[in-house]
């Protein structure tokens, strides 16, 4: 008789993923209907024309801040970027309704120098504060891009990326600001301080494009879209090894598209965020309706959701995608005591790994800190996942003792060779079809997983 109800609860609960997928491909399609590229006049202003000098010595910002300029007060266009290598003494800030168009041979290189750079309103690691400016940031623009094939270089390993090791004070000033609910007009960074600007950010922009441009040598993160809507990221190549090198991060964002694009970069290819602690979940602005496609994973991890997360993170699709060399993690979502949020409805389908520390990882008590606001981690489907070599964990699941983890489903899950057995701990409703590790099917039997992981464990 027991066996019988254990055969029906499975039955029933495979049934309810069967139609929760169906459910949600049609979710995905209507997103996708949704996000659309921006148009532009049919405009052309050359930052050649404006005086810019392809040296890769003279200052040619106030060429590109006039062509830009020039640009807004036609109604829009095309900014141009010919061939050859500029110098920028500060960032560009774009405006609505402009295209910045790096051709073929065209390379941007930022000035090292701290105090070109103003203050502007941004964030850091999930807490809106005043900060240097991103070498390329929008505020409240919309109908915006950065295409062509030249390079976007940060030249920051010599001078920003070395300011990793100083941050640790103002880092945890900025979470202290977060948790006591200072106004962000009193949230001062920049000189004296050693918080490290992002090479690209849109704020609360809407209908953006960026396509086929090259990044290297980034300060902090690579691109932020920071509560952005209507977006999409295509065909970008990365070449970034600096320290929190992040390739693209999604921060109080929605309605997102990420396609063909390959990742090369010292940190987290794709990270969804959703804010930080206190501020987040007051926020109360998911990262949501995102797809991710047909992409080449390389760098630290592939695609991450958290840990600042605490607005919450829904509706991500991510499929077809491989890998173009190592990465420490493929799939990871993580989380602590401290976030609250929810990270639900996460579908992630035809994906391949090569050699990883971990294939899949969900952690409810990242760093092993926290506590009073545990996460809901809800709904998490993988179907046709592969990997060939995890030195670690092919499977590491661990909910919080006073909130599990729930219906998390593994279809045609396969991974050649791990280097420990599976792990799996405070979960509930989760079920293995088709899952493989090691040349072994491995079926769901909680105690069974229930193995005693290292005490602490190197998230």
């Amino acid at each position: 008789m027991r066996n019988c109800v254990k055969k029906l609860v499975l039955s029933l609960h495979l049934f309810s993923v069967i139609i929760l997928s169906a459910q949600h491909l049609d979710a995905k399609a209507t997103i996708l209907k949704r996000i659309n590229e921006p148009e532009f006049q049919n405009r052309v202003f050359s930052v050649i024309d404006y005086g810019a000098i392809a040296d890769g010595i003279t200052n040619a910002k106030p060429a590109f801040d006039q062509a830009i300029q020039e640009c807004k007060q036609a109604g829009g266009g095309k900014v141009e970027v010919p061939k050859g290598n500029y110098f920028l003494e500060g960032p560009l800030h774009l405006e609505s309704h402009l295209n910045l168009e790096l051709q073929e041979g065209a390379v941007l290189k930022f000035s090292s120098n701290p105090e070109s750079y103003p203050l502007v309103l941004t964030s850091w690691e999930g807490t809106i504060l005043y900060n240097y400016s991103p070498f390329i940031y929008a505020y409240q623009k919309e109908n915006i891009a950065i295409t062509g094939k030249g390079i976007i270089d940060g030249e920051s390993s010599d001078t920003f990326a070395t300011w990793h090791p100083l941050q640790k004070e103002d880092q945890l000033r900025s979470r202290e600001m977060n948790h006591n609910s200072i106004p962000f007009e009193e949230r001062q960074f920049g000189k004296g301080h050693y918080l490290r600007p992002q090479l690209i950010q849109f704020f609360d922009c809407k209908t953006i494009l960026i396509e086929d441009v090259s990044i290297e040598d980034s300060p902090f993160w690579c691109v932020h879209l920071l509560k952005c809507e209507n977006a999409i990221l295509r065909g970008v190549k990365y070449d970034a090894q600096n320290k929190n090198n992040d390739g693209i991060d999604l921060e109080y964002s929605r309605d997102i598209l990420i396609e063909n694009i390959r990742f090369n970069n010292n940190d987290d290819n794709v990270a969804i965020k959703a804010g930080r602690d206190h501020e987040g979940r007051a926020m109360q602005m998911p990262s949501e309706n995102i797809v991710v496609r047909n992409c080449a994973f390389k760098g630290l991890h592939a695609l991450v959701i958290g840990s600042e997360m605490s607005s919450g993170v829904r509706n991500v699709f991510v499929e077809n995608c491989t890998y173009a060399g190592y990465v420490k993690r493929g799939v990871y979502l993580k989380s602590n005591p401290d976030r609250g949020g929810e990270i639900s409805d996460i579908f992630i389908k035809n994906v391949e790994f090569g050699e990883v520390l971990d294939c899949f990882m969900i952690t409810s008590n990242y760093h092993n800190e926290g506590f009073g606001f545990p996460s809901t981690i809800n709904n998490i489907n993988l179907s046709n996942v592969k990997c060939e070599k995890a030195n670690n964990y092919g499977i590491y699941l661990k909910g919080y003792n006073k909130k599990p983890i729930r219906n998390i489903n593994l279809n045609r899950f396969k991974v050649k060779e791990t280097g420990r057995n599976p792990f799996v701990d405070f979960a509930e409703e989760v079920m293995f079809k088709t899952v493989k590790l090691n040349g072994e099917t491995i079926k769901w039997n909680a105690e069974k997983l229930k193995q005693n992981p290292p005490d602490e464990y190197d998230y």
